[in-house]
């Protein structure tokens, strides 16, 4: 089996910035892709950002040049560094790892269990 814990949501002004964090443990062999992605009250869960094993990413348009994701494969963590936070980025935030855990021929999919961000004045 493989967790996933996040860490660094909070409250915070619009124009602020904040960085998530999700570290796997576990029998991981490799994780790719890593992402994140975020639900706002009311709304359905959406995509934000992925990153591949080899730093290939992908964007939401609405947070390109805003966010940015990275990973640390030593750690089997990824993050989201998230500048000029705007009121619409509310949302519990979620990570999503695809790991190909040790002693297997396959990936499975994990979901972290979400941190909230709120930005707020």
């Amino acid at each position: 089996q493989v967790q996933l814990v996040e860490s660094g949501g909070g409250l915070v002004q619009p124009g602020g910035s904040l960085r998530l964090s999700c570290a796997a443990s576990g029998s991981i062999f490799s994780i790719n892709p890593m992402g994140w992605y975020r639900q706002a009250p009311g709304k359905e869960r959406e995509f934000v950002a992925t990153i591949t094993r080899g730093g290939s990413t992908n964007y939401a348009d609405s947070v390109k040049g805003r966010f940015t994701i990275s990973r640390d494969n030593a750690k089997n963590t990824v993050y989201l560094q998230m500048n000029s936070l705007k009121p619409e980025d509310t949302a519990v935030y979620y990570c999503n790892q695809n790991v190909h855990e040790t002693g297997t021929s396959y990936y499975r999919n994990y979901w972290g269990k979400g941190t909230l961000v709120t930005v707020s004045s």
